[in-house]
């Protein structure tokens, strides 16, 4: 084999793994967390509690919160929840 085909094969497959770990973490990573602890507090996972959620993946706590206590999550839980879903525990 030739050494340009070599590199070349070796530089798609380092192209490959990095794609795959820098898309790997996909935002429904941390929305279980968030919707088990709306769930605890014992409201219904709608589609607006995974929509709030989502939100809180994405850093955005304000929305979040605001989308979760709409849907008639109570202030703390819901608070907790989005620091979960932009911080899940390690």
């Amino acid at each position: 084999m030739c050494t340009s085909s070599r590199a070349a094969g070796l530089l798609t497959g380092l192209a490959l793994a990095l794609g795959a770990v820098f898309t790997a973490p996909a935002a429904h990573a941390d929305i279980p967390a968030c919707t088990n602890l709306v769930q605890g507090a014992g409201v219904e996972v709608s589609d607006a509690v995974r929509a709030a959620c989502t939100q809180g993946v994405h850093n955005d706590l304000q929305g979040c919160v605001s989308g979760l206590t709409g849907a008639g999550v109570p202030g703390g839980a819901a608070n907790g929840a989005c620091r979960l879903a932009a911080n899940p525990p390690r």
